[in-house]
């Protein structure tokens, strides 16, 4: 696992989410940590819009779930957040690993997988406030041939 940190100011966002999103392929998650606000969604939408989604990709905080498909986007992808879910056993009504068959996850709040984490997840950490921002990526091996900051 190869980790890197990069600076970027808000306005920078959709490139980096961009970038990452023409990356996905079928079986990936890539799960985004930060604090309330740091930019999860910002990144996901971006992701999103990259792989063909056209207008804004609401916020699945109260679904939980959100999915896309063709002809929505290129590549089935479902946007998840699991701020509300409050202990593992909740996660198995998800599914997650179905959507994984066919398509892609963008996971924010992964740290509630618990010990129900994928090894090869691509896991990007948001810090910082205002306009400049930090990201960390840990970037695994299935990862590091195919994006970079």
């Amino acid at each position: 696992m190869t980790i890197f940190t990069c600076h970027y100011t808000f306005d920078e966002a959709d490139r980096i989410g961009a970038a990452i999103g023409e990356a996905l392929r079928p079986g990936d998650v890539v799960a985004l940590s930060g604090d309330l606000g740091a930019g999860k969604t910002t990144l996901a939408r971006a992701m999103l819009k990259a792989r063909g989604l056209a207008g804004e990709a609401p916020s699945p905080t109260f679904a939980i779930v959100q999915p896309y498909a063709p002809p929505e986007v290129d590549l089935p992808v479902a946007h998840v957040d699991l701020y509300r879910i409050e202990a593992e056993d909740e996660l198995t009504e998800l599914g997650l690993d179905d959507y994984r068959r066919d398509g892609a996850l963008l996971i924010e709040w992964p740290d509630r997988l618990g010990s129900q984490g994928w090894p090869d997840m691509l896991m990007l950490t948001i810090s910082g406030d205002g306009d400049a921002r930090v990201l960390t990526a840990s970037v695994p091996p299935a990862w590091e041939t195919r994006w970079s900051l």
